[in-house]
């Protein structure tokens, strides 16, 4: 840094000037169709020490950039499907594989034969080659496609070749220390085992036990964060980098955090709107433009670590594009993803320019700095390009219209309810219609009524915060009526409602007959559509299993893929197992469904031959799992007469546990048709009204 003092030293100034850049940088480079990370960086070179030196690159910098680049390695890792972890595993040992070993053998090869570097120095410079972060991250999630199969193979990868790249350090260092004997490396290998074995034992069942104990807002995210650093602050303990302990860390409580859920909200907007921003920054202010022009040594060691650095990451998503017959979008996509030298690059250079090493002069620190610059910049402008090309291919009109139509009515009647019943709308609707979620809480019109209103407006109103920090609008209704249930058909009819969510309580199982109550009963025989009868005991986020109760013949009902799309969203957005349990005729219609349709997810099909089986099921009754009972309403060809008792039986047999009872469309138009998927993969179109199959029977 040069000896002049900054123009701006007050604090408050610098953090307005550092808000100023994070708003205005991305508006002026959009025009340009240059992504925004390029302009942060940028904007850091021009205000820091080596350009107009209007800041000093002080610890706020460090230490906020150093939360920026763990954010970045926690959301990746956090907006993972772990069942396409499972799927695309495999792919993304490989790659890792590949992005490791090309760059390390070429890269070691090109130092040190073209720069003549020693061979420790040139084990060094191949570790920042084979190593990556994941800058160019933040616009594959501003796409959407986290959880493309491209974008899940690069960032399996990262964590691998990361890793291998910080090993191969640890070794090429650990060989100049007198102490480095095999004792060493058994000490080494068993801290990471019990490091690794304690994160992913401990994390899981603390973070469980907390989101279900405390839902404060605040304090769960705190908790989350907490979680990050101690698992970034370990990892650093055992001798690895904090970078692994991060990105483990949204591992582990992955399944926590549902994508839709507002804690996942609000960590998506601190870490963009503040932390990674940061991060950015602070890495601009680190560039010095004028090493290019320094002398011919330097510039030729900048362009060899540039080229032999973009040459070898493009090679390795060539070689995986080639194996796993990908596309060329796919390519660019992988490529850019694991192309950018940061944060690795960084903690490996300054590690050999470590006095007590001094493996590295000031020439490769400067070219590593331009490394990072010029690979930034490769990557965010490859990223942006295949996923952008992605998107447009991968989206049919078909997809985003969803399954079904329909908005998804949500009732409210409990304060107790609101949240957990708001949450599990959120991972229902179809998020492809606008307003796609209401809200509703129907009063008496008469004095009782009147007194209720003003808790009514409290239910709404929360229901609605919780939807909108999850950033799902929510329509709100409030409605008085003589007749509740009357009041709820009235609503769905009115605005065009799919499906509708109501309050179980036990209460109701006292009833005569063992009934839901008179406001189900009457919402039941009043309606076609969809009604699901929720009881929560838990929130959503922290289920493991949804264990799926199927009667025979249900894939007759019109229904049938509306409520089996329903459940595939609840697995998809909680990250957890599907436990069917059908008729052996059955079962083959929801397997094909499921292997076409979301073949990502992690089901389980079990045959049960008559639907009094389902009590011996009340062993897995527990606050882990939630039970989907498929039901259906009376008259309707997949009704049973055991279906009666049903609430009686979630009474008596599943207390511990949260339930559902689904009673599918049913009764639908006449005209009205729907394609049963063929255990070979064909469809086959079917009529809907039940008449009207019985008459073609006959």
């Amino acid at each position: 840094m040069t000896a002049t003092n900054a123009m701006i030293s007050d604090p408050t100034w610098i953090f307005f000037l550092v808000l100023v850049i994070i708003l205005l940088a991305p508006m002026l480079l959009r025009r340009l169709r240059i992504p925004p990370i390029i302009g942060l960086m940028l904007a850091g070179v021009l205000i820091g020490p080596y350009g107009l030196h209007v800041i000093e690159r002080d610890r706020s910098f460090e230490i906020f950039g150093q939360v920026g680049i763990y954010y970045i390695m926690f959301l990746a890792a956090l907006e993972l499907d772990m069942g396409s972890v499972s799927h695309y595993g495999r792919r993304g040992l490989q790659f890792g594989l590949l992005t490791f070993v090309i760059p390390f053998v070429l890269g070691y090869l090109a130092v040190a034969h073209l720069l003549n570097f020693g061979t420790e120095t040139s084990l060094l410079l191949a570790c920042i080659f084979s190593s990556h972060t994941l800058v160019a991250y933040p616009i594959v999630s501003r796409y959407g496609i986290g959880r493309h199969r491209s974008v899940v193979i690069s960032v399996v990868a990262t964590a691998i070749a990361t890793f291998l790249a910080l090993l191969m350090v640890a070794v090429t260092v650990g060989r100049l220390q007198d102490d480095a004997d095999w004792h060493f490396w058994l000490s080494f290998a068993i801290k990471c085992v019990l490091y690794g074995a304690f994160v992913v034992a401990v994390f899981p069942r603390l973070g469980r036990w907390f989101l279900r104990r405390y839902d404060d807002s605040v304090m769960q995210y705190i908790f989350i964060l907490g979680l990050v650093f101690l698992s970034a602050s370990l990892a650093k303990l055992v001798g690895l980098d904090g970078l692994l302990g991060a990105f483990l860390a949204g591992l582990v409580v992955n399944r926590l955090i549902p994508r839709t859920s507002p804690l996942m909200s609000r960590i998506e907007f601190v870490g963009n709107a503040l932390f990674i921003p940061y991060f950015l920054i602070g890495v601009g202010m680190i560039i010095d433009i004028q090493i290019l022009f320094k002398d011919v040594r330097t510039m030729e060691i900048v362009a060899i670590m540039v080229l032999t650095a973009t040459l070898t990451k493009w090679l390795a998503a060539v070689v995986m594009t080639l194996t796993s017959r990908g596309d060329r979008d796919s390519c660019m996509l992988m490529f850019g993803l694991t192309n950018a030298h940061a944060a690795g690059a960084l903690a490996i250079v300054m590690i050999g320019t470590d006095p007590a090493v001094r493996l590295m002069d000031s020439s490769v620190l400067n070219g590593t700095v331009m490394l990072i610059l010029f690979s930034c910049i490769i990557s965010s402008l490859a990223t942006n390009h295949g996923a952008r090309h992605l998107v447009l291919k991968d989206t049919q009109f078909e997809d985003n219209q969803g399954s079904y139509h329909g908005r998804c009515l949500v009732t409210y009647s409990q304060e107790a309810t609101v949240d957990f019943t708001t949450q599990l709308a959120m991972l229902i609707r179809n998020p492809y219609i606008p307003e796609s979620l209401i809200g509703l809480t129907v009063s008496f019109d008469d004095e009782v009524g009147k007194k209720h209103q003003q808790q009514a407006r409290r239910m709404l109103q929360k229901a609605q915060e919780i939807a909108t920090a999850a950033d799902v609008q929510m329509v709100t209704m409030s409605r008085v009526s003589t007749n509740i249930a009357s009041g709820i058909l009235h609503t769905m009819v009115e605005n065009d409602c799919g499906e509708v969510i109501v309050n179980l309580t036990d209460r109701s199982t006292d009833l005569p007959k063992a009934t839901l109550g008179t406001i189900i009963d009457n919402i039941l025989e009043g309606s076609h559509r969809e009604v699901m009868v929720l009881r929560s005991i838990v929130p959503p986020g922290t289920l493991r299993r949804v264990i799926v109760c199927v009667p025979q013949k249900a894939e007759y009902e019109v229904g049938f893929y509306k409520w089996l799309e329903h459940v595939s969203r609840i697995g998809e957005q909680l990250d957890c197992h599907l436990d069917f349990h059908a008729h052996p005729d059955t079962l083959p219609y929801i397997q094909a469904y499921m292997r076409q349709k979301h073949g990502n997810l992690r089901c389980e099909f079990n045959e049960m031959m008559r639907w009094k089986q389902i009590e011996s099921l009340s062993s897995l009754s527990n606050e882990d799992n939630m039970f989907i009972f498929v039901t259906a309403r009376p008259g309707s060809i997949s009704y049973q007469h055991h279906f009666s008792n049903l609430p009686l039986v979630v009474h008596r047999y599943f207390t511990q546990t949260s339930v559902m009872l689904l009673y599918p469309d049913q009764w639908g138009e006449p005209s009205d048709t729907h394609s049963i998927f063929q255990p070979n993969g064909q469809a086959v179109t079917r009529q809907t009204n039940w008449f009207q199959r019985i008459f073609n029977k006959k």
